[in-house]
């Protein structure tokens, strides 16, 4: 099976930084794409940002040119470096990853969430 542990959440002042890291264990034979998903309190979970195999990055509106995702494959791992960070970012984020197994079955594996609060 997939284990996946996310972390790096934190307490940061605003116009800090944080850098997520989510990693994944088991039976795969590629990861596809990745992302990062956040949940504040009381709201739906949003999509903040994607990268696929070859690279190619996608970012909701409100973290562009703030945030950077990356990946390192070697490590089966996904990235998010978040900068200037606002209070408005503070949140549970999740990653997600697709993953597809030795069997060439394909499923996507949740990370358990990491607490990022901005204060002012």
């Amino acid at each position: 099976q997939v284990h996946v542990v996310g972390s790096g959440g934190g307490l940061v002042q605003a116009g800090g930084s944080l850098r997520l890291s989510c990693a994944a264990s088991g039976n795969i034979f590629r990861i596809n794409d990745m992302a990062w998903y956040r949940q504040a309190p009381g709201k739906q979970r949003e999509l903040v940002a994607t990268i696929n195999s070859g690279g190619s990055t996608n970012y909701a509106d409100s973290v562009k040119g703030r945030f950077t995702i990356s990946r390192d494959n070697a490590k089966n791992t996904v990235y998010l470096q978040m900068n200037s960070l606002k209070r408005e970012d503070t949140a549970v984020y999740y990653c997600n990853i697709e993953v597809l197994g030795n069997t060439m079955i394909r499923n996507y594996y949740w990370g358990q969430g990491t607490q990022v609060t901005v204060s002012s």
